[in-house]
């Protein structure tokens, strides 16, 4: 069982990572994946800081549920 903060901080870097390692790879795969589609669609709609304010919530919900699973 890997620690809950490593957990959170792996996947505040790359989404989905923290998932992944807290032993869930599917659920780390989808969080990673929608990173990916998310980003894609917010910069074909948005301007740059709307597509980094997006990315930012993300990795942070995807944090804190890596941060839920872990414990």
């Amino acid at each position: 069982m890997v620690n809950a903060i490593v957990a959170a901080i792996l996947s505040l870097l790359i989404p989905g990572l923290g998932q992944a390692v807290a032993g869930d790879v599917k659920k780390g795969a989808i969080f990673f994946i929608g990173a990916i589609v998310i980003w894609i669609i917010a910069t074909l709609i948005f301007r740059s800081w709307v597509v980094w304010l997006i990315d930012i919530i993300y990795a942070l919900y995807a944090a804190y549920d890596a941060y839920q699973m872990a414990q």
